[in-house]
């Protein structure tokens, strides 16, 4: 059973005891991603959440690594585009103290310049692995094309250049735009006990910051579009990008559905007519990313530059093909039962029932049981499948491509 417990300060806690695991995992969300950034700030959300690493009043970076090698546990955290999180998973017997660090992070770290400068050049070494990651970085030039100058355009990680202009000071401005109560949830999973719930309470629930207005997130157009860039690699790879839905469109499980057919297993249509029958692709695949009031389903597969156009006929074959035809009522059923499946084996980790937990508070402020979401997956139907695909499908693609040189 999820509890909630709401601070004085506004702040959320969310909690799930699950008693019999010897673990507990804790995550602090925070409503900051890269979609909040202004064109200035491009990368700031992402510099935070490593510089929150770095050292504090009382403990020093090496320092905190240490601590949670000591007693067995991991700490870490990632930016999405929409929101941060800073979690660790420990022994339950340590989970105060894992609470403990993470708040002294949050709340006491140093943001020292010479912390700042190394930090500086490990991000901008991230962007060169990224870069130098071609199956990567299609993707990032495809949300580039799809949502131009939009926030939701640009790379988390940032660019080299803005990233060379952060400051301590732009850090703690927008950690003060950003990280309020009201855009923060403590989600806590595992076999917790009352103790712990009131020491986050104690740590979490007495902050305040200045009230500022919060830069609110515009509706973007979706566009469609070719891009081709050349690089120094072996194989070429092209992304397809198509409007998707919102994360709480009514008929969101329709198209999970919809893209489990088509490209996200290994009985999908994608891998069966592109990798099994044709040879044509060793990574080919579908994925839906879902945003507040947005969301693309996209299409990636690689080859050599030989079967480039091959390659991308038969994508668009595949996709001709399912409009024409449509999908079968088997189909549908098996991609539901999977779905069902894989819903219930990725929640037996207390990591897996943080995140859903956290996510869920951050973005609907409700929680659904398993039971809900099973029975939204059992009404899916075939007519409900077709009529997305004949909506999404409607439209132009975009088309992101890396060529070798």
């Amino acid at each position: 059973m999820i509890k909630k417990i709401t601070c004085k300060n506004g702040l959320r806690i969310v909690s799930e005891h699950i008693p019999h695991v010897r673990s507990v995992a804790v995550g602090i969300w925070v409503q900051a991603g890269s979609r909040y950034e202004k064109l200035e700030e491009n990368g700031l959300t992402h510099f935070i959440e490593h510089m929150l690493f770095k050292g504090t009043k009382t403990r020093s970076a090496r320092k905190i690594a240490e601590e949670f090698d000591r007693i067995g546990g991991n700490i870490n955290a990632f930016t999405s585009k929409e929101n941060t999180c800073y979690y660790a998973k420990v022994l339950d017997h340590h989970a105060i103290f894992a609470v403990e660090v993470l708040a002294d992070m949050f709340f006491n770290s140093l943001f020292d310049s010479i912390e700042l400068e190394k930090e500086r050049q490990v991000i901008l070494e991230e962007i060169n692995m990224v870069e130098d990651t071609p199956d990567d970085i299609v993707h990032e030039y495809l949300w580039k094309l799809m949502f131009g100058d939009d926030p939701l355009g640009s790379p988390i990680l940032g660019t080299k250049e803005i990233l060379n202009t952060f400051t301590r000071a732009s850090i703690l401005s927008y950690m003060e735009q950003h990280y309020t109560p009201k855009n923060i949830v403590v989600s806590v999973a595992g076999n917790i006990e009352d103790e712990l719930l009131e020491r986050i309470e104690s740590l979490f629930g007495q902050f305040e910051v200045a009230v500022s207005e919060t830069m609110e997130p515009s509706i973007p157009e979706i566009k469609s579009g070719y891009t081709e860039k050349l690089k120094e690699t072996e194989q070429g790879h092209i992304c397809f990008g198509y409007p998707g839905l919102s994360a709480n469109a009514e008929n969101i499980y329709s198209l999970v559905v919809l893209n489990n057919i088509l490209g996200g297993s290994m009985s999908s249509r994608l891998f069966q007519e592109i990798r099994e029958d044709k040879g044509l692709a060793y990574s080919i695949y579908s994925y839906h990313s879902s945003y507040e009031d947005t969301g693309v389903l996209a299409i990636y597969g690689g080859t050599s530059s030989s079967q480039m156009e091959e390659l991308k006929t038969s994508i668009l074959d595949t996709i001709t093909s399912i409009v024409k035809n449509g999908f079968t009522e088997v189909e549908v059923e098996n991609a539901k039962e999977q779905l069902k499946g894989n819903l219930m084996l990725g929640l037996e980790s207390t990591n897996a029932r943080m995140s859903r937990n956290g996510k869920n508070e951050l973005l609907y402020g409700t929680h659904r049981t398993l039971d809900e979401v099973v029975e939204s997956i059992d009404q899916v139907t075939l007519v409900s499948v077709m009529q997305l695909i004949n909506k999404i499908f409607s439209h132009e693609p975009a088309i992101s491509v890396i060529m070798p040189k």
